[in-house]
């Protein structure tokens, strides 16, 4: 089974690019995990007859936003969950912020298989004057692992998506003149080691160490082309699952988002 995750920074323009449905075609997803849709379904055009859809859309309008295509093969999934568990976001006081509550901007679907769960996410921003690093860090990060664990006791999970950080100085091109800086700090890296200490397994840190592989780029300076990046996407795997991960694999040569897909095979 190939499971692919892709920040498409708006499926609409994506596909208006041209690019969705000759990426869908080349790389053949079983299943596809996307981030920052920016859409509602009926509004995306994206026409996949091989595929099941479902969305998880923002409130508000032509932001955020989830969704998992599966094969129809695969069959359908068990369930579809959106959202974090209103008990779980009580208990960790997610409401809006003044940016916005993320708990109704789209950023989790969930999909259960009778084997394994499969969940796309889109982690919040810490944004450039690291205002909502308190939500990161006390509510969000927290919130998003309790569920996360909460599911693992039924049945394995892999849950992929833009987590907004970059984990450990190899994963960005330039670590020391981004020490405490949106993206890179000590709160948000934590959020990823305690995900990776409760269990979970980084699937791409298996196959590939060092730097040098990225999945976003900023669009100054020409980033993209000199590979000064920073890898912010993953997919995550309950620690029994991780044996059977027989790949896991970045493909800057996508082009369409600032961010490129990620992909297992499992």
């Amino acid at each position: 089974m190939k499971i692919i995750s892709w920040n498409v920074n708006g499926i609409r323009a994506v596909h208006k690019k041209g690019l969705f449905a000759p990426f869908i075609e080349k790389y053949q997803p079983d299943i596809l995990c996307l981030q920052e849709t920016k859409a509602e379904q009926h509004q995306s055009e994206v026409d996949l007859p091989e595929y099941e859809e479902y969305w998880n859309s923002a409130v508000k309008k032509g932001y955020s936003g989830t969704a998992i295509f599966t094969r129809k093969s695969l069959g359908k999934p068990i369930s579809v969950a959106l959202d974090l568990p209103e008990k779980i976001a009580k208990k960790y006081n997610l409401k809006d912020d003044g940016y916005g509550n993320p708990n109704t901007e789209g950023r989790v679907i969930a999909a259960e298989f009778k084997d394994f769960y499969v969940i796309s996410v889109y982690t919040p921003n810490a944004k450039d004057d690291l205002s909502r690093i308190p939500l990161r860090h006390k509510q969000w990060d927290p919130a998003f692992l309790e569920y996360v664990k909460s599911l693992e006791k039924k049945k394995p999970v892999i849950f992929c998506g833009d987590l907004n950080v970059a984990h450990t100085p190899d994963d960005l091109a330039r670590p020391e003149a981004n020490e405490g800086l949106k993206g890179f700090t000590s709160e948000e890296r934590e959020g990823i080691q305690k995900i990776i200490d409760s269990g979970f397994t980084d699937t791409f840190r298996i196959f590939t160490k060092g730097n040098g592989h990225y999945s976003w780029w900023s669009h100054f300076a020409n980033a993209r082309a000199r590979n000064v990046g920073w890898r912010i996407d993953y997919i995550f795997v309950s620690g029994k699952l991780a044996k059977k991960v027989k790949s896991a694999k970045i493909f800057p040569e996508v082009f369409g988002s600032d961010h490129c897909p990620v992909s297992i095979e499992i």
